[in-house]
């Protein structure tokens, strides 16, 4: 009887893995480059080897399905209301062009991009707008162009925009840093995208639109996005589990740093846009040369600010 059941728990667990198995293979259809592609540095991974990076679902109005939820562990959430001072407020309609999620201190109204401060509350941290719960697909984002900065849903061709299937980690920005689309970087060759640096947040926990964490970086990759330099960070909130055990790039599975590369190289596959590519051979750099480069658009950011650098349509805060 022991020896039935062990084949009868094999058999259920094979299953669930193979359900699972489908339903991402179904968020990274197959597609077809329009054109030959130079041979990376690096193996793609299959969407089938990021099934095992997959955490539990997110709260946002564009998720997962509930029968692929069954199949994954369960996670807590943690609600964007009042955190380290900020508390957020929502108005419009959730998956429409109207909807905004702004931020206050008190009871002013505050830009997520300016007034949140960059450093976090020890050396070596920084604070994370997080803009998209993991397990979610709407494209929210930080609106550089309006007036105070609130999160809204990007569109683009007059459409709302969504992933084709979820992002498995917590994405935002750090605030008061920019990617200057007039400097060229000195080796990569390409200008940057215009945007707050982006943050990729590995924790445990799925954080709610507009959570304001703090968190520790990790490593760094320079993707190259449409001809345009996006850094993307990789960090660890202070606060998570594994924060004590990740330190540095090297402390993080192989498995989380590939899943996170091959997501954002293939994402926008399905619109038929070309594969991203990577600088530096497609390699992580490290956390030293991520805070080097995290001050750097800091930096840019001031410039910005001051009005040293031309802010074009851009909303600084300042007439």
């Amino acid at each position: 009887r022991d020896i039935r059941s062990t084949t009868s728990a094999r058999t259920s667990t094979t299953t669930m893995h193979r359900r699972l198995a489908r339903h991402l293979l179904s968020c990274f259809p197959p597609i077809t480059p329009p054109l030959p592609l130079p041979e990376p540095t690096m193996k793609f991974l299959s969407p089938v080897t990021l099934l095992a990076l997959a955490p539990a679902a997110a709260s946002a109005w564009s998720t997962a399905s509930p029968r692929s939820l069954s199949a994954v562990r369960s996670v807590r959430t943690v609600p964007a209301t009042i955190l380290n001072g900020y508390s957020t407020a929502t108005s419009g309609e959730a998956a429409t062009e109207s909807f905004r999620l702004s931020f206050s201190e008190g009871d002013a109204t505050v830009s997520p991009w300016h007034d949140i401060p960059l450093k976090g509350s020890s050396d070596g941290t920084y604070n994370a707008v997080i803009e998209i719960p993991k397990m979610s697909k709407a494209k929210m984002e930080v609106a550089t162009k309006e007036p105070n900065n609130p999160i809204a849903q990007d569109i683009k061709k007059g459409k709302l925009r969504d992933y084709h299937g979820p992002i498995f980690w917590n994405y935002g920005c750090l605030p008061q840093t920019w990617e200057d689309p007039n400097e060229e970087h000195p080796e990569l060759k390409c200008f940057g995208d215009d945007d707050p640096i982006d943050v990729v947040e590995i924790g445990s926990k799925a954080l709610a639109m507009g959570t304001v964490a703090e968190v520790k970086p990790l490593g760094v990759i320079a993707m190259i996005d449409d001809g345009e330099l996006d850094w993307k960070v990789i960090a660890i909130a202070t606060d998570d589990e594994l924060a004590k055990e990740y330190n540095d790039i090297d402390d993080v599975p192989a498995a989380v740093k590939d899943g996170i590369r091959e997501w954002f190289r293939w994402y926008k596959t399905p619109d038929d846009k070309p594969l991203n590519g990577f600088g530096f051979d497609e390699k992580w750099l490290d956390a030293k040369e991520a805070g080097e480069v995290i001050e750097e658009t800091h930096e840019a950011w001031k410039k910005l600010r001051s009005g040293d650098t031309e802010a074009g349509k851009l909303w600084i805060g300042k007439e």
